[in-house]
């Protein structure tokens, strides 16, 4: 940055994604609009995924590792009859078998089965890492990889239309889940349970934690305004408004003699400036974070 120009605050930009662009691919855009290279993002979407993204901004970049954490909801369409390597409609798209005369019954059956407190195994092109590397890269190396199941939480799935399109069925349904849940995953399990195979063809976020498509903007040629850190940190976790002696004592980064309510809770000075993250320890608290 030209030491001529002025300093870049901290904060956070949510930014309603469009289709075709990777999630990196917006991060470059937003430090050409903003001019710092100090930016990161909360919750990878797909490109081919629209939705809410959120990024943070030099020091609030140390927040997003909390954000991404927030349960997430999803609108989303299932095409049931075909299945991809990719559980989505970027892979190649294979013919399984006739959806088109699936009843409501039989798929509400099935989406049942996938509400709650279930075991998933995470898409094989996911961002997890295996042995070091990339899972997404080890398949475009042409390697097989099938993941692990683990635990998600699946608090909400609903079917809002069904319709035929020549053998298949597309599905749209709307989803509320934990942080981990794949919803590619979702539409390969639903199509295994019906014996039909499936697979995503659209998907957009439109929440993560108390970040909706009502806080989003859509990145043009102007630089969006920040969101300033303690707002964002009241809309993520409970906050408590510190002394002056305590304010200095999170800015060396010190405990504090005083319960906090959450893991982790908001420090805000005596001004309103987010401090730091804390969390709960014995009869006090200590820093997560310093954000000063």
């Amino acid at each position: 940055m030209n030491a001529t120009q002025p300093a870049v605050p901290s904060g956070l930009v949510i930014v309603d994604k469009e289709s075709g662009m990777t999630s990196h691919q917006v991060v470059g855009r937003l430090r050409r609009l903003l001019g710092t290279r100090k930016i990161g993002h909360a919750g990878t979407l797909d490109p081919m995924a629209t939705g809410v993204l959120i990024l943070g901004v030099n020091r609030a970049t140390r927040l997003l590792g909390h954000l991404a954490l927030h349960d997430k909801r999803y609108l989303a369409t299932v095409r049931l009859g075909q299945s991809s390597h990719t559980d989505d409609a970027d892979g190649e798209v294979t013919a399984v078998a006739d959806a088109s005369r699936l009843t409501a019954r039989e798929l509400e059956a099935a989406v049942a089965l996938l509400r709650g407190v279930i075991m998933q195994r995470p898409s094989s092109v996911s961002a997890i890492k295996v042995d070091g590397k990339r899972s997404y890269a080890r398949v475009r190396s042409g390697e097989d990889v099938v993941l692990p199941e683990r635990q998600v939480t699946v608090s909400a799935l609903e079917v809002l239309d069904a319709r035929p399109v020549g053998s298949c069925l597309d599905v749209d349904i709307d989803v509320e889940c934990s942080s981990g849940t794949y919803i590619r995953a979702i539409a390969r399990d639903l199509g295994e349970e019906l014996g039909v195979g499936g697979h995503l063809t659209a998907l957009r976020r439109t929440r993560i934690g108390g970040y909706s498509l009502e806080d989003a903007v859509t990145l043009g040629e102007e630089a969006p305004t920040l969101m300033p850190m303690a707002e964002a940190a009241r809309l993520s976790f409970p906050v408590v408004e510190l002394t002056e002696e305590e304010a200095r004592d999170v800015g060396y980064g010190r405990p504090l003699q005083r319960p906090v309510p959450g893991n982790p809770t908001g420090v805000l000075s005596p001004s309103g400036e987010l401090l730091g993250l804390y969390q709960p320890v014995d009869d006090g608290a200590k820093p997560v974070a310093v954000l000063v």
